[in-house]
């Protein structure tokens, strides 16, 4: 049969068909030199501010499915991915926006739930939600509650390389356990008849950001693995081709009930979406600065050095594994876990 055009669930995944499809429906038309910067938040120049400062912006849509779930709930959800996003390109969030589109049925208690949840999450976060809008659509077009929440911060001027700044050698960092907030969706959903007892590490990341910024120079890159996770994310970083990434499989960090539920239905833990953790690339000589800073806040008890940036292969993810052996991680592929983020 001929290939039909339309979206599927594949395309919001955080994988190879959403990376193709940004790249070549939304980007190509949209270009231009901020944009084609791709970091999680725009970086918008001074705008006029004095001193040594410049504005990032970003925006973010939440689809979680259920709204609640253990550790967190679509509320806190679109605070910390807002507040997230502009963290990792080195900015301090101030400000959000929350545009909320409700189905028709939704309990009001819900609502409220959610609302007073994104408002405590903002407190703790120190950003204040200033502007927003409400919609309602027709019953059965709207899974209960959609969030988006755009965000501003402030950062100092030239405080991360990005990308282009990272080299062989570098070290990669990760500042705790993966795949908690996917396996804990997934288990919200009662799809399974075994008892798996995760919690989602939903957080907010700038008070990690910045002490991990005061632990001096060499803080190259960084990013949050929320969908298509860590492969997801280290992937990206490869996809310049100019160097590759190597990383340790006995360094990962791991809950035991992770990897064993993981193993039980099927799934890789290097896939599933997070929501409380940052990868960091950072010079061979200030990564141990870095990574005991993040030891030193609560969001970063379990930090680990994971690897490292490699000449070759130039553009791919390798694992080297517990047995001595070596695979390559490739991006997420097809349809993983909706409504996840």
């Amino acid at each position: 049969m001929p290939h039909e055009r339309i979206i599927s669930l594949a395309h919001g995944s955080g994988g190879r068909l959403m990376h193709d499809l940004i790249r070549d429906t939304l980007r190509s038309r949209f270009t231009n030199t901020i944009l084609d910067a791709l970091g999680d938040s725009a970086c918008l120049g001074d705008l006029g501010m004095s001193g040594n400062r410049e504005v990032c912006f970003t925006t973010d849509s939440f689809v979680v499915q259920p709204l609640f779930f253990p550790g967190g709930d679509i509320g806190k959800l679109s605070v910390c991915g807002t507040v997230n996003d502009l963290a990792m390109e080195g900015a301090e969030p101030l400000f959000l926006s929350c545009a909320m589109i409700a189905e028709e049925g939704l309990d009001m208690d819900n609502l409220e739930r959610a609302a007073d949840s994104m408002a405590r999450t903002a407190e703790e976060a120190g950003v204040r939600i200033v502007t927003g809008d409400f919609k309602v659509v027709e019953r059965g077009k709207g899974d209960g509650l959609f969030i988006n929440t755009s965000g501003v911060g402030v950062r100092k001027k030239g405080i991360l390389p990005g990308l282009g700044g990272i080299q062989p050698g570098d070290r990669i960092l990760i500042n705790g356990t993966l795949g908690d907030h996917g396996l804990a969706v997934l288990a919200a959903r009662n799809l399974f008849d075994i008892e798996i007892g995760a919690v989602s590490d939903c957080a907010a990341l700038n008070s990690l950001v910045r002490a991990m910024l005061t632990a001096g120079e060499g803080l190259r890159f960084m990013r949050d693995p929320t969908r298509g996770g860590l492969a997801a994310t280290l992937n990206e970083m490869t996809e310049s081709g100019g160097f590759g990434i190597t990383i340790e499989e006995n360094a990962l960090p791991l809950r035991d009930e992770t990897r064993a539920a993981c193993e039980i239905l099927g799934m890789d833990p290097l896939h599933l979406a997070n929501e409380g953790k940052v990868v960091v690339c950072a010079s061979p000589g200030n990564a141990q600065a870095i990574l005991e800073a993040m030891r030193r806040h609560p969001l970063g008890r379990e930090a680990q050095d994971i690897g490292a940036v490699t000449p070759e292969p130039a553009g791919r993810v390798v694992i080297r594994t517990a047995s001595g052996g070596r695979r390559v991680l490739d991006m997420p592929a097809g349809e993983l876990y909706p409504r996840i983020c």
